[in-house]
């Protein structure tokens, strides 16, 4: 076992109320259980001896011919680790059957399915739990040879396995040695439940064949909604499917990643929670959603947002906070877990997120986009609600905020803040007068226009010719690479096209994008980061939309090589090509899916018709416009 595997060197499983990370050695390194954001069971990525794992593996031997691979069942997620040696040929299948319902359970079981079908092979096993973040102690209760139960605070985890695998124990922790031949399985299962709660039935490998099957057609039956019949099928199945892992089914709200504490570099201080819902992210992620045919997914995320705007009750005291919990819950306390030595050495690991009280302007923008896509506004509860959040901005909207990357530098009047402004009374605008809903119609239209041109007259640097990342700077931010795409402006706008062209310059390295340059723009961190998959999956879609499809083919193909062996990204990549940040990052799967539709979209247009011009060579991509050029038309068009 590697001390601390690549970050990228994992696979996902889950039941959409928590899910675990399995490592390609065939450990599992992070469970945080009964929900995504409880504490940890098993974390051993972020300590590698205080946070606790479950290992299962074949046995290298004495020779050093074992090959290991890790795949997912197609269009699946359940997870396969294949142990591949000159003696034999198994592999581990792990998968939890999905909880697809309303209803919150403190019961949640990992299955972990063992079979050999060439030769014989010997396994190891090893389960060594941590509650509470390694902070807990716990007791161990053997029942007999194949169960036993740890007993941590608030929390038990029931240990069975199959009659093939016989458990000894080892201080309070247990492990086993089995050897399998051609032909045979055993199992391990792993149940969490609150304390006291009564003990799973024992295991049989016919009843966890049942639930491998109920999990397979789970999701063959839900990927059959899927609508995109595009050019990158697999990777587009795998990040909706990744989507739906890290949203918590009982209320509709998707988290920003499955971990907390994964470095942005290794060593640092950029060292985040993000096992919670921020309003951007998953406002954003309504439209890829409802683009893929996933309308009810996107539905229950509205709902939680209208609740949210609806209930008022931000920490903050404003409508509206950044991030909750999946519950809703807006207290996120921000803690230092001291004890952990953090992945590779990056600490602090903080559990909590202290930017829940950040002001952030933008996340309006994002809301009334997300809850008022589509024609069905008529069926929004919360409409008054939101005429109350619109009104407050109006009265608001010309603060200084931390932006969208949650700096801790101080507040500045962020280009991107005011541009999701612009979009939360546009979109506000266009429903009243659509659905004749009441409205302050003369105030939020004179809100508008005076936010749009702001943006034009201060956001706007003549000597870059770009958009630029606050006022009275000239530095640039990948945020505006959604400019196009909310309709601010035509993608084929002279001075989009000099921003773009900009961002090449500054932000752009082999196609991979930074969100901004921290040594011009101070955040208030120690450290550099690496780029940002989200940016380069946004500048993909902007480089699609403004014609440059070679370009943005290139691009797209090119990032795709950083997915790691499961198809899954974390938030950022480093210097090298490693994967960086928490992971897997629902922000750069929807991005991809929002990169796949506008660039299959484009291409399909370049080649339906005679539009040669946008197949130009990747050399003559960038041209310079004529001053007199056209702007090309209104947005959207």
């Amino acid at each position: 076992m590697d001390r601390y595997p690549p970050i990228a060197d994992h696979g996902m499983v889950g039941d959409l109320q928590t899910v675990a990370l399995v490592s390609a050695g065939g450990t599992v390194d992070w469970w945080c259980t009964p929900r995504f954001d409880s504490p940890s069971v098993f974390a051993s990525l972020l300590d590698s001896e205080r946070g606790g794992f479950c290992h299962l593996a074949a046995e290298p031997g004495d020779s050093d011919g074992m090959l290991v691979r890790q795949l997912y069942l197609a269009d699946t997620a359940i997870l396969v680790t294949r142990f591949m040696a000159p003696d034999g040929v198994g592999e581990v299948a792990d998968f939890m059957v999905p909880l697809d319902s309303t209803t919150p359970t403190d019961r949640h079981t990992l299955v972990r399915v063992v079979r050999v079908m060439r030769g014989s092979l010997p396994f190891t096993f090893t389960c060594r739990p941590r509650f509470d973040y390694g902070r807990a102690p716990h007791t161990l209760t053997r029942l007999d040879h194949h169960a036993a139960v740890f007993h941590g605070p608030g929390t038990d985890l029931h240990l069975r396995t199959t009659s093939g695998v016989q458990l000894r124990s080892s201080g309070d922790d247990i492990t086993a040695r089995f050897t399998l031949t051609a032909g045979q399985a055993a199992a391990v299962e792993l149940t969490s439940t609150a304390s006291g709660a009564p003990a799973p039935e024992p295991v049989t490998v016919d009843a966890l064949a049942g639930g491998f099957e109920a999990c397979r057609d789970f999701w063959l039956s839900w990927l059959s909604s899927c609508t995109y019949r595009g050019r990158w099928q697999d990777i587009v199945n795998r990040s909706a499917i990744t989507l739906k892992l890290l949203t918590y089914a009982p209320t509709g709200a998707p988290v920003a990643a499955a971990t907390m504490g994964l470095p942005e570099q290794i060593g640092g201080e950029r060292n985040w929670d993000y096992r919670y819902t921020w309003v951007r992210d998953a406002a954003l992620s309504v439209r890829a959603l409802i683009n893929l045919g996933f309308h009810e997914e996107a539905h229950a995320f509205r709902r939680w947002l209208r609740d949210r705007v609806e209930a008022g009750d931000s920490a903050t005291g404003d409508p509206l906070q950044i991030m909750y919990r999946i519950d809703g819950d807006p207290h996120l306390d921000e803690v230092i877990l001291d004890h952990l030595e953090g992945y590779r050495g990056s600490r602090p690991v903080r559990a909590g997120n202290a930017a829940m009280d950040q002001l952030q302007l933008d996340i309006y923008g994002e809301a009334a986009d997300a809850l008022l896509v589509g024609d069905d506004v008529g069926a929004i509860r919360g409409w008054d609600a939101l005429g109350g959040v619109l009104d407050w901005l109006a009265g608001n909207w010309d603060r200084p905020d931390e932006g969208i990357w949650e700096t801790r530098g101080g507040r500045q009047n962020f280009t991107y803040s005011r541009l999701m402004t612009w979009v939360a009374f546009e979109r506000a605008l266009r429903a009243a007068t659509r659905f004749s809903r009441p409205a302050d119609i003369a105030r939020w239209t004179e809100t508008r226009d005076a936010v749009f041109r702001q943006i034009v007259e201060r956001g706007w640097n003549d000597k870059r010719q770009a958009f630029v990342q606050h006022y009275d700077s000239d530095v640039l931010d990948a945020s505006l690479l959604l400019m196009p795409q909310v309709g601010f402006l035509s993608p084929q706008d002279p001075a989009w096209l000099s921003t773009l062209d900009a961002m090449d310059e500054d932000l752009v390295s082999d196609s991979l994008v930074y969100r901004y340059d921290p040594s011009a723009s101070p955040d208030g961190l120690r450290g550099s980061e690496g780029t940002f998959n989200l940016c380069s999956f946004f500048y993909v879609e902007a480089l699609a939309r403004s014609g440059r499809l070679v370009q943005a083919r290139y691009a797209f193909d090119k990032m795709l090589t950083y997915a790691n062996h499961v198809g899954l990204f974390a938030e950022e990549i480093g210097p090298t090509g490693e994967q960086l940040g928490n992971f897997p990052q629902a922000f750069t799967h929807l991005a991809l899916v929002s990169a796949a539709i506008a660039l299959d979209e484009e291409l399909s247009k370049a080649h339906a018709g005679p539009r040669t011009a946008t197949l130009r060579p990747l050399a003559l991509q960038r041209i310079t416009l004529p001053a007199d050029a056209p702007d090309g038309g209104d947005p959207g068009a």
